[in-house]
């Protein structure tokens, strides 16, 4: 790439960052435009937990975690191969951010006076971006492209037109808006004929009619080692009962197949470990009493207990076998996702069929895209940023690849 290749990233998230980190040492002259104060902000709020950067898992199962509507496989294997789990790894450590992997497989940087903070590396990985040129201009709304093509921004109350030989937009999903992911864009790029699949909640609880009892009786607590299904697809974890339905790693996991179902409900297994039998046989010649009892031989926790006594149109428990039945088979329906701008990561975004192998839109010639912005999904794990890296360095690589005029 020669040095005069102006490159314009919109959006200061990980994929942007990444794309710009890669045209840069490319030899591109890029500028990366944030609609906030700073760049980085969802990776901040990210770091709140931990910093969860990728997992550790085997490489082929890593690629299982990730679905969308007609994800092309093969070309998001490409995608993910470029930039793989290890390779992210290296990265931060050529950051001086070493990383370790938790009994869980997820991969976070090495705490800093116990603690593990995202802000030391966000702030190393700015300063190699501003060593390698590349411009920063924070508070810069984009507002689309003029008649010309040319990107524009409103700027302190004006409105700018910029002229780039190539743009990439990295202006992530609709959650967390008060970060900047907004899903603003999604309306400009609709005007230009665009399919976006609906922007949704993805990797959040999902809303509960609990009765007044249950809340009562249960409201915060956990149930631990359940078994939970929707669907064909099931997930053993923990869940909370929250007082607008339920949270946790399982519930989030299983998201996508809830979605699909016409009327959203989870099936939990309080007791996957025993069978129904032998919850039978534990009771004994049990008669009355069921759930009291049910509690001390089953070792069942206050939550479920609560649900197996005050859920509607459920009991009166007249025998052991039916109540195991139900500790067994527990069906919750569900009403809604809890609001997009509550959740972690977003559902939806730019259809496959608009992009062609580089990630560049076919109606925009030389826009490119990457990040959440796309209709793919993950689960939380290391799986979100390690496909947001990922993509900006695809992106990144396939614009340096670019001659220096537009065919």
């Amino acid at each position: 790439m020669k040095k005069k290749h102006p490159i314009a990233i919109i959006g200061g998230g990980p994929a942007g960052l990444r794309a710009a980190e890669i045209a840069a040492e490319a030899g591109a002259i890029v500028t990366i435009y944030e609609a906030m104060p700073s760049v980085g902000r969802k990776f901040l709020i990210a770091g709140k937990s931990g910093l969860n950067l990728t997992n550790g898992e085997v490489w082929s199962a890593f690629m299982e975690k990730y679905s969308g509507t007609a994800l092309p496989k093969p070309l998001w294997k490409s995608i993910l191969d470029q930039f793989d789990n290890q390779a992210l790894r290296k990265w931060a450590a050529e950051l001086g951010i070493e990383t370790f992997e938790a009994s869980s497989g997820k991969v976070f940087p090495k705490p800093i006076d116990g603690v593990i903070r995202a802000a030391p590396l966000l702030r190393r990985w700015v300063e190699k971006l501003r060593s390698l040129g590349v411009v920063f201009k924070t508070r810069h709304q984009w507002l689309g492209f003029d008649s010309d093509g040319h990107a524009t921004f409103e700027y302190e109350g004006q409105h700018l037109s910029t002229q780039h030989h190539t743009t990439i937009l990295a202006l992530g999903g609709a959650s967390w808006p008060q970060t900047g992911s907004d899903g603003k864009w999604t309306s400009i790029l609709e005007s230009h004929g665009i399919e976006i699949m609906r922007l949704q909640a993805a990797n959040c609880g999902w809303e509960v009619d609990w009765p007044e009892g249950i809340l009562r009786e249960a409201e915060g607590l956990p149930m631990k080692n359940l078994l939970i299904s929707a669907g064909a697809h099931k997930r053993h974890g923990e869940l909370v009962i929250t007082q607008y339905g339920l949270e946790g790693g399982p519930i989030y996991r299983l998201g996508p197949a809830i979605r699909s179902q016409e009327n959203p409900e989870i099936i939990i297994d309080f007791k996957p470990d025993v069978s129904h039998q032998e919850l039978v046989n534990k009771m004994g010649n049990v008669k009355k009493n069921f759930i009291r009892e049910a509690r001390r031989r089953w070792k069942l926790d206050p939550a479920t207990c609560a649900i197996l006594k005050l859920m509607p149109n459920r009991g009166p428990w007249k025998t052991t076998a039916q109540l195991a039945q139900e500790v067994k088979n527990c069906r919750i329906p569900l009403t809604r996702p809890r609001p997009l701008n509550e959740a972690i990561s977003s559902a939806g975004g730019i259809s496959w069929h608009e992009l062609d192998d580089n990630l560049m839109l076919n109606k925009l010639p030389g826009v490119y895209v990457a990040g959440e912005m796309i209709d793919w999904e993950a689960p939380t794990g290391g799986y979100l940023l390690q496909a947001c890296f990922a993509t900006g360095s695809y992106v990144g690589n396939a614009v340096s690849q670019l001659p220096t005029q537009r065919p």
